[in-house]
């Protein structure tokens, strides 16, 4: 599932499938990351589900005409986030031998996976050597993903006529898009908000832990367009007008519609805050957990005004809005900065 190697340049597109939307990015790499180009479109509520493809066709029609209308190259690392997929951190006996390694991966994992291993496809993330009350030990984050999702994804994606140079994590190209643990010094915690809300913890080896939840900027979207009986995208452009700064009665607008934006606002952005914190409080609860004080939000959600402050407020941590670089003319960095980081197998 990860295919790790290094190069300075790439011909590799990142493609990130968001319940929301999929999201193609070229990058160029020359010390750091840079988004060169990218494309997105929306997906109908539907076609991903919790991020598993319940419409191949859809989802294979709406990949075909992004590449063809993009003129992308069709050679593409895949990345994929889903309320099932199961990823633990694990120390084993020290040992070099990457087969070796897996083999006791695999001993433990039965133990640690909450699904038939025979059902699941499993790999893994060495993160080096450790010190532990039992001496030293090799950690590795092991991610287990059932086998029929993968197939639906990877079957689709072949029928829109794409290559598939490598399966990733969203997660892993979220951390990897965005330069910011190297200069932490210690975990870091990521957030993407958009069909999902896809939470990460990663330090300078590597990402530690990651899960998906429901929620997002496209489920404030979904509430508001309900509730007003507005098109999908004028629910978008109303809460990016709206955003959670400016007092209503300053705002532009029919007031009732003003408001029911602000609210749906509210209510997302709590939603947001306490997934994050079950997720943190999951990932805490690990034997291998480490402190994590600081926060990084990108995607959709850094695009609305105010919501990576009131987020702050929440978690009682600072929160940072980041997206990935990118050069002059670039548009939609923040649906963009996952499927950037996917581009690539490893950090700059």
């Amino acid at each position: 599932m990860f295919k790790r190697k290094r190069a300075s340049k790439t011909s590799v597109v990142g493609l990130e499938l968001d319940p929301g939307h999929v999201a193609a990015a070229e990058v160029h790499v020359n010390g750091s990351l840079t988004l060169q180009r990218g494309a997105v479109a929306h997906l109908r509520p539907g076609v991903l589900r919790d991020g598993d493809v319940t419409d191949p066709a859809a989802l294979t029609e709406t990949l075909r005409t992004l590449f063809e209308e993009h003129d992308l190259p069709k050679r593409v690392r895949l990345g994929i986030a889903n309320q099932r997929i199961v990823v633990r951190t694990l120390d084993v006996p020290v040992m070099e031998d990457e087969k070796a390694l897996l083999a006791a991966v695999r001993l433990q994992a039965p133990d640690q996976i909450p699904m038939p291993i025979d059902e699941a496809i499993l790999d893994m993330q060495p993160l080096g050597t450790v010190q532990t009350v039992n001496g030293p030990r090799s950690r590795v984050v092991v991610v287990a993903v059932r086998r029929e999702m993968v197939e639906r994804v990877v079957g689709a994606v072949r029928e829109a006529g794409l290559e598939l140079e490598g399966l990733d994590l969203s997660a892993f190209g979220m951390v990897r898009a965005v330069d910011v643990v190297q200069q932490a010094g210690r975990a870091v915690l990521f957030i993407n908000g958009a069909g999902l809300v896809n939470v990460a913890v990663a330090n300078e080896a590597g990402c530690l832990f990651t899960r998906a939840a429901a929620g997002g900027i496209d489920a404030m979207a979904a509430t508001l367009s309900e509730r007003r009986g507005l098109t999908f995208e004028h629910a978008r452009q109303w809460m990016m007008h709206v955003g959670l700064v400016t007092p209503l009665d300053q705002l532009d607008g029919d007031a009732e519609l003003v408001a029911a934006a602000r609210s749906a606002l509210d209510e997302g952005v709590h939603q947001i805050a306490d997934t994050v914190r079950n997720s943190l409080n999951f990932y805490r609860m690990q034997e291998s957990a480490e402190a994590v004080d600081r926060a990084v939000l990108t995607g959709p959600c850094v695009d609305v005004p105010g919501l990576p402050e009131r987020l702050s407020e929440l978690l009682r941590m600072p929160v940072e809005a980041v997206t990935v670089a990118s050069d002059e003319g670039v548009a939609d960095a923040g649906r963009l900065t996952v499927a950037a980081g996917l581009a690539v197998a490893e950090r700059p």
